[in-house]
């Protein structure tokens, strides 16, 4: 074994298939979790630390009992409507929990860190494909909270040697090829498994907020990584410090999107089911284009993000989607 890995959010969607991709690569996921939005049944390849960011004696307590070589770090909120209404909820859950993840981190002398972050630091770059150089300016406090974590990063590795690696991406999508963990939200807010509830009869129809965009077919346009993609990325930022690589920023992205009719038809496609949907009216707010590259990721780790075809995620979310759920 290549030692324990502590990984903040295991439950969660992404986290969930981090701890399997770790554990394939031969370490062992030890899962952070308050389980406000994740699940305890999602946490399958490592043991299961039920604490809160907040919470710094359990942090120290955790660090302790399992000697992390590193954290990959995932938990926080991240609906950009709630983060509109109530920022003072992301500052406090995402920033200072952060923090205290940072200085439990440092003062048990572990200083391999992996930030998963998001595109949402650069704000409304609409119709750009974005790097890792583009001027960041967030519209809201989730990505702002987002910017401040990779901001508190820098300053700790100034102070104390904190070597870290920071992922940049839009949207995730599909789920384990092998339906062992996947996408499960309640309430469901993500476009793909909105758009199989529909499919399923789980939901009457999927809305499409705005037809009349500037795009070939009216609607937005929008960057979508496989989720085992992006986690492998997250296992290849994690060997990269630890073959002693300096602090870096990666951006994960196809660099042209898909829009959400594209996004419909490849459902139709695979499932071989029509997928009930109304039109509905713009939303405030939404950037008709956001995508970004990866030639970085690509060039630097050797990311090849070969899930990454829609009709692939597609096809693995809606594998997980007819059997997958969690009960606790």
């Amino acid at each position: 074994m290549s030692g324990k890995v502590l990984v903040t959010g295991g439950a969660g969607y992404i986290g969930s298939h981090a701890c399997k991709a770790l554990a394939k690569a031969g370490y062992i996921p030890v899962t952070l979790d308050n389980l406000s939005t994740g699940w305890a049944d999602a946490v399958k390849f490592g043991p299961l630390v039920r604490a809160d960011l907040a919470d710094r004696a359990s942090l120290d307590a955790a660090f302790a009992e399992h000697k992390p070589i590193a954290v990959l770090h995932f938990a926080a909120l991240s609906q950009v409507g709630e983060a509109m209404a109530e920022p003072g909820k992301y500052w406090r859950n995402n920033v200072w929990g952060s923090l205290n993840l940072i200085e439990a981190a440092v003062a048990a002398d572990c200083m391999n860190f992996v930030f998963s972050s998001t595109c949402a630091t650069y704000g409304d770059c609409d119709g750009e494909v974005l790097d890792e150089s583009s001027a960041q300016a967030p519209l809201n406090a989730y990505g702002a909270s987002k910017r401040a974590i990779e901001n508190m990063l820098t300053d700790f590795e100034a102070a104390h040697g904190l070597r870290h690696v920071i992922f940049r991406y839009f949207n995730v999508a599909g789920a384990d090829p092998d339906s062992e963990v996947g996408e499960f939200h309640r309430p469901e807010t993500h476009l793909i498994p909105l758009i199989l509830d529909a499919v399923d009869g789980k939901r009457d129809a999927l809305t499409i907020h705005g037809t009349d965009y500037p795009t070939p077919d009216g609607t937005c346009i929008r960057d979508y990584v496989h989720v085992m993609d992006l986690v492998d990325a997250h296992v290849q930022g994690l060997e990269w410090l630890r073959t002693g690589k300096g602090s870096r920023v990666f951006c994960l992205g196809t660099g042209d999107g898909f829009s959400v009719r594209e996004v419909v038809e490849a459902t139709r496609s695979v499932t071989n089911r029509p997928v009930p949907m109304v039109d509905g009216p713009r939303r405030g707010g939404d950037a008709v284009k956001l995508v970004c590259g990866s030639q970085r990721a690509k060039d630097e780790l050797g990311w090849r993000p070969g899930r990454s075809t829609m009709k692939q995620m597609i096809a693995d979310a809606w594998r997980w989607h007819q059997n997958g759920n969690y009960q606790a």
